[in-house]
């Protein structure tokens, strides 16, 4: 017999399945702090729950998480963990550590079929979403992991970013009650303003992101006009920029904080020239939009044909920006001696959609004469998205 996997669940779906059993909803409420606040998987451990319930828990529920394949800490004190999905998919989350924060990046998807040009996981193509257990039990496993760990008590996880494998918006009906669970006092109790979602633009998501269940928002933006980002990032084919920020200005009527995130990739000689600057900045003022950039040093990968931006042309584009008013940060690098920064993520698991030709056939497009320089050499570097 089939038996429902509890991290499936929201609280009000948890609700919804202890009705069906027969019980009342504040058994949901203490089911649902076993197993999000306390890491509880075995329903006799749950023992202010009624016998009863424990019995019948036992015969149609469970509380499972995802098979670890690796772990890997970095000298920066970076955990990457490689969780099997099953049907030799695999999915990759990391725990990144500040002075004054947690930061765990989820992924939503195996594999991703936005095939953004740098990113080495769009490069594998698309296999399949994940379920809203299997987003919610790379958090799940991650924290009550670090607790253990670390010998705390206390919430280690302070901050989540959807930013991992996949796009997140083409994933929603799985995504939405995964959320719910992070922001719920009753499980996680994450603030809105540091759970993000970050979209390479999927337009009509967004604005019901923005109804139904607001966090904060990054988006990749990585270009300045629709010719150059139609390369850099397919989906502005269909949701091109002026869409894209229209839908970014609703979402700020609901969203936690008053700006949306620009994420922006640095390419040598593809996108980071002082003219692109200029256009960005005409960009969002011409919009009005309430944002800022966080430009991202890209980790090269042979089959991308792009190379990093030097760093003292990413500083003097910051600093174009900012000069104008926009906030503006340059993302530091973490992670880079286990890949894993964003666009970095389960690299080696199997192409899927026959990704590797379709990028083939993208890189005849010209972005840049100096393309022809040796692009073979992958080295370290930070998130990409």
């Amino acid at each position: 017999m089939t038996t429902a996997n509890l991290l499936d669940f929201d609280l009000e779906g948890l609700a919804a399945f202890c009705e069906k059993l027969g019980e009342k909803r504040f058994r949901a409420t203490q089911l649902f702090r076993w197993i999000h606040q306390r890491g509880a998987s075995d329903f006799a451990q749950m023992t202010d729950l009624a016998k009863s319930l424990r019995e019948k828990l036992a015969v149609h529920a469970h509380v499972e998480g995802l098979p670890v394949l690796t772990q890997q800490a970095s000298a920066d004190g970076t955990i990457k963990w490689l969780f099997d999905v099953g049907d030799g998919n695999a999915v990759e989350a990391v725990f990144i550590p500040e002075d004054d924060r947690g930061t765990l990046c989820v992924s939503s998807q195996a594999g991703c079929a936005v095939g953004c040009r740098f990113c080495s996981t769009g490069h594998q193509g698309f296999s399949r979403n994940l379920s809203t257990g299997e987003i919610v039990a790379q958090l799940w496993f991650a924290e009550h992991f670090l607790r253990k760990h670390l010998k705390r008590d206390d919430r280690v996880i302070s901050n989540v970013v959807m930013m991992g494998m996949g796009e997140p918006l083409q994933n929603y009906a799985a995504l939405v009650p995964a959320l719910r669970t992070m922001l719920d006092d009753n499980a996680y109790g994450l603030s809105r303003r540091r759970v993000t979602v970050s979209t390479s633009g999927v337009v009509p998501m967004i604005d019901r992101l923005g109804v139904d269940c607001p966090v904060a928002l990054a988006v990749s933006l990585h270009a300045p006009g629709d010719a150059l980002r139609d390369e850099l990032v397919p989906l502005n084919r269909k949701y091109p920029l002026a869409e894209l920020l229209d839908a970014c200005q609703r979402y700020l009527a609901h969203a936690p904080r008053d700006f949306i995130t620009f994420e922006y990739c640095m390419l040598d000689g593809v996108n980071d020239q002082p003219e692109h600057a200029r256009q960005l900045i005409e960009l969002v003022r011409s919009q009005g939009i309430s944002c800022k950039f966080n430009l991202i040093p890209f980790n090269p990968f042979p089959a991308s044909g792009l190379l990093r931006s030097p760093q003292p042309r990413v500083l003097a584009f910051a600093k174009l920006l900012s000069e104008a008013g926009i906030v503006t940060t340059v993302r530091k690098t973490r992670g880079d001696d286990i890949d894993a920064a964003c666009g970095q993520l389960a690299g080696d698991v199997k192409d899927r959609t026959n990704a590797a030709r379709r990028m083939a056939e993208r890189r005849t497009v010209v972005l840049h004469p100096a393309r022809k320089k040796s692009a073979t050499s992958p080295v370290p570097g930070a998130m990409n998205r």
